[in-house]
């Protein structure tokens, strides 16, 4: 017997927004974006969250805390918010942490982390996350809701470790497109992901997150995916910083490390790999001397 089709709603119609549209096209949707194009028709958002049994943040963070208090009035008993950002505010808060402000018990919340391409998903090939929340229901809830497409979820109650898994991870992919434009080779790929995932693990524990958190989809596996696919953003910023390009350098990995440094959320000090790439996306001059730098402090 076929279960009855959620009522979805979508906010954001960019790429994530796409890929969700059609990984969820059997269910009930809705979708909602505050600068439509192509003559896109967005459904009113006063209109559509009361209708709503999931809302899907396929938004940046920025923006999270300003529609969250504008739909939780709105929200009807038993909805479910779901963010899939991978980034930091301005006030370097995470979507967890702007969520369990804005909504707190009121209303329940997700966050959906992993190696979730939109390119390939779009294609119908295979994608994998970790469904950050307390609550083992309403990963079930989720589970449900892509039963039968190719996105395979596992549950993970460490909402702080996954969160700043997936957000640092973009500052740590971008290396590995330096290193591929530099035509540095499979071995020093290989000496970044075990020299990144070290990092990482120490920086999520300094953040209040559980040992080897980043050992699962939202640390390693979206890691390896955003750090070595040409479909990456992350890694195509790396390639052009290698090249010394100052131009169109932004996304959340570079607003990551703003955010970091402005807040001071944790010392970087004590990272060598982080303050590498911090200091290369600050002035990418010299990147292969940066490197070699870099090599031998790590080993002498």
């Amino acid at each position: 017997m076929m279960k009855e089709p959620s009522n979805v709603l979508i906010l954001g119609y960019g790429e994530m927004g796409h890929a969700m549209e059609f990984l969820l096209q059997d269910q009930k949707l809705a979708i909602w974006e505050k600068y439509p194009q192509n003559n896109f028709q967005s459904v009113k958002l006063e209109e559509a969250i009361p209708k709503a049994d999931i809302v899907l943040f396929c938004l940046p963070v920025n923006p999270h805390r300003e529609i969250a208090t504008k739909i939780a009035p709105l929200l009807k008993d038993g909805a479910l918010c779901v963010s899939i950002a991978k980034g930091l505010d301005e006030a370097g808060q995470t979507a967890a942490q702007i969520f369990a402000e804005v909504f707190s018990s009121d209303h329940d919340y997700v966050l959906l982390y992993g190696p979730m391409i939109s390119e390939e998903i779009r294609a119908g090939r295979y994608a994998f996350a970790q469904l950050g929340c307390l609550d083992k229901t309403l990963c079930r809830k989720i589970r449900n809701l892509y039963f039968g497409t190719r996105l395979y979820i596992e549950h993970s109650a460490d909402i702080t470790g996954i969160s700043w898994s997936v957000i640092l991870k973009n500052v740590y992919a971008m290396v590995f497109g330096m290193a591929d434009e530099l035509k540095l080779g499979d071995n020093m790929r290989g000496f970044l992901l075990v020299a990144a995932i070290r990092e990482l693990d120490q920086i999520v524990c300094e953040m209040g997150g559980q040992a080897a958190s980043p050992y699962h989809f939202a640390g390693l596996g979206d890691l390896i995916s955003t750090g070595t696919s040409r479909d990456s953003h992350h890694h195509a910023l790396g390639c052009m910083l290698a090249r010394e390009e100052t131009e169109g350098i932004e996304g959340e990995g570079v607003h990551t490390l703003k955010m970091v440094s402005q807040h001071n959320l944790f010392n970087t000090e004590n990272y060598p790999l982080f303050q590498l790439i911090q200091g290369i996306v600050n002035k990418p001059h010299d990147v292969q001397d940066k490197i070699d730098g870099y090599l031998n402090q790590y080993f002498y």
